[in-house]
């Protein structure tokens, strides 16, 4: 059976609706930066995650090729991640999305290496006539972090992360936003198949210790 992130780590990816405290440990991802509105048709969000399927499945589906990969399992490509930012502000505000600055991301299997990911950008390019030059490897370790599901609307998130601010302090903790710790979205739903009142996403955001 296909090793499933969402299963093998349920408290990153299916946490309660309640909000909770965290430590995520690192994590490789394929990743794409840019800016603008993610709802504009033709905006660099969108073109970002054609990029980004196109890299993961190309690794994915390298059982099939020639190219063997040292270590290789078979898995579900991961939910899609969103690290978000606004300048001159702390969080985001979702009335000024044309101001948004953004990294799309998926998440890697351990197995694959820079090298590795290298061979997929460049076998994907070719395959898919695709310009993956905005592709890069990212390393995070997030850390502690205040985490919950939130259900609904994208723009009713400030309500979540409300509550995620106010349990956070309860629990000895501050928001700890800055220029390397980001507002961290994982979209459980795909918006294109589900109601906006049923979305689901994971919101993340780091914390420390008051």
């Amino acid at each position: 059976m296909a090793f499933d992130f969402k299963k093998e780590y349920k408290e990153f990816y299916l946490p309660p609706k309640k909000p909770g405290i965290v430590t995520v440990p690192p994590a490789n991802y394929i990743a794409v930066r840019g800016t603008g509105d993610p709802n504009a048709e033709g905006g660099e969000y969108k073109a970002s995650i054609g990029m980004l399927y196109a890299v993961a499945f190309t690794i994915k589906m390298s059982k099939k090729g020639d190219h063997r990969i040292d270590g290789y399992f078979d898995y579900v490509v991961p939910p899609l991640e969103g690290f978000w930012w606004q300048d001159g502000m702390e969080g985001v505000d979702y009335s000024r999305k044309k101001d948004f600055h953004f990294i799309s991301a998926l998440r890697l299997p351990d197995f694959v290496t820079e090298d590795v990911f290298q061979w997929a950008v460049t076998e994907a390019s070719g395959k898919k006539k695709m310009d993956l030059s905005k592709i890069s490897f990212l390393s995070l370790d997030e850390g502690e972090c205040v985490q919950c599901m939130h259900i609904g609307p994208y723009d009713d998130e400030p309500e979540t992360i409300r509550a995620m601010h106010a349990f956070a302090e309860q629990s000895g903790y501050a928001p700890d936003l800055s220029d390397t710790r980001l507002h961290h979205e994982i979209y459980i739903s795909d918006p294109r198949k589900c109601a906006p009142e049923k979305l689901r996403t994971v919101i993340r955001h780091p914390v420390k210790r008051l």
